[in-house]
């Protein structure tokens, strides 16, 4: 009996100092900063993206002043109104009235000089569109025996004899408020303008025109 509790103490003890024994080989484990770390050493400059900002403030727009930007703030009292440089003509009512006792007679629209052998003649109702007509003359022929001013530009291409060429335009009406008006263009063959007018002419009136060709 003594034998055997003597030989479970041998064991208890021999097992409580191999268990020590087992612990104390665990070693903790250390890691260690490289001491040649040099954290203040300034990294070498590589290739970079240069994004320019959005907000760039050292741009003069952001800085300058209303004055330097040319723009002027006025009092209102001082701010033109809309119309302000606008003439009235007191005379409109009157050609507008085809009643009118008023006489408009021929008229004389200028000469033009050209190397040319044609022009294109060109005409337009420039006022009130209220059915003019007219009739145009090339050296004393019929060149358009009728033809109605609308808003857009009608006309004809006129053949120039050596010299001066006439060009008379016949009101045939005033319309439904007179005058007759009208604006005539001048091209010369090349189709760039080199003359242009315009007339007020009562019914059986002319606007005489002068094309000379060198």
């Amino acid at each position: 009996m003594k034998k055997g509790i003597f030989l479970f103490l041998f064991l208890f003890i021999l097992i409580n100092i191999q268990a020590q024994t087992d612990f104390s080989t665990v070693q903790p484990l250390e890691i260690n900063a490289d001491k040649n770390l040099d954290l203040k050493s300034t990294p070498k400059a590589g290739p970079s993206l240069n994004i320019p900002s959005v907000l760039d403030f050292s741009k003069k727009s952001f800085k300058e002043s209303p004055q330097a930007r040319n723009i002027k703030m006025l009092p209102e009292k001082e701010l033109k109104q809309a119309g302000y440089d606008l003439k009235l003509d007191t005379k409109v009512g009157e050609r507008q009235n085809s009643n009118s006792k008023k006489h408009f007679g021929d008229m004389y629209l200028g000469d033009v000089r050209t190397g040319g052998t044609y022009v294109g003649i060109v005409c337009r109702d420039h006022e009130f569109v209220d059915g003019d007509r007219i009739r145009i003359f090339v050296n004393g022929e019929i060149a358009e025996a009728n033809l109605l001013l609308t808003g857009a530009f009608k006309g004809v291409n006129i053949d120039l004899q050596k010299g001066f060429n006439r060009l008379d335009f016949e009101a045939l009406n005033q319309g439904s408020s007179g005058p007759n008006t009208a604006q005539v263009d001048v091209y010369d063959e090349n189709g760039q303008l080199i003359h242009s007018n315009q007339w007020m002419l009562s019914t059986g009136s002319k606007a005489s025109l002068i094309v000379v060709k060198d």
